[in-house]
């Protein structure tokens, strides 16, 4: 280790650390896993399916089971996924009710 290394004070741990390890660390917290009905791990571009009837708040239309979803994106949140479908602007499902395809 060079002098000029910055260190950064990790309040998890109480000691001072690397800024490159705390960096490291905070990308990992950052990381949520987003898992379907099923257990599948999800990733942004997955295409999934609805496993039931959903009936979609404000668009006025119900989304049938088996639909397929393309090209999701995840959004920090471990269970909602956002996606796109025709006609509806902003959708957002729970991922308890899709299973990765």
């Amino acid at each position: 280790m060079s002098d000029d290394d910055d260190y950064v004070y990790d309040e998890a741990s109480g000691e001072w650390i690397p800024a490159a390890e705390a960096a490291a660390k905070m990308g990992a917290a950052d990381a949520v896993e987003v898992r379907d009905s099923v257990g599948n791990l999800l990733q942004d571009g997955d295409q999934v399916t609805l496993i039931k009837d959903l009936t979609v708040k404000g668009a006025g239309q119900t989304l049938k089971r088996g639909t397929l979803i393309k090209s999701i994106r995840l959004t920090g949140d471990s269970q909602e996924i956002d996606c796109k479908f025709d006609g509806i602007k902003g959708l957002v499902l729970r991922a308890e009710f899709v299973r990765k395809r």
